[in-house]
């Protein structure tokens, strides 16, 4: 992991937004996509229709929608952030 990613999940603890994540690590919206689309094919973040309403990773296509979802750290990222 590097360290825009370890940044990109220690945002991710609690649910966010696209946008928020963007304010709050000064990313370029592109840059941010790539590290999204990353740290969600390894399994270590889960997609959201809003603050409750998961998104099956079957059913993602982050690399379109990415805009549109809300972003959670999973089990895995938290270990994988933590080691």
């Amino acid at each position: 992991m590097n360290d825009l990613e370890f940044d990109v999940l220690d945002e991710l603890y609690f649910i966010k937004t696209f946008n928020e994540i963007l304010v709050s690590t000064q990313l370029e919206s592109k840059e941010l996509r790539g590290i999204l689309m990353k740290l969600f094919d390894q399994g270590w973040i889960r997609c959201y229709r809003s603050a409750s309403d998961e998104v099956m990773p079957e059913d993602v296509d982050i690399e379109l929608d990415y805009m549109k979802y809300f972003y959670l750290t999973s089990k895995a990222g938290l270990i994988a952030h933590n080691s």
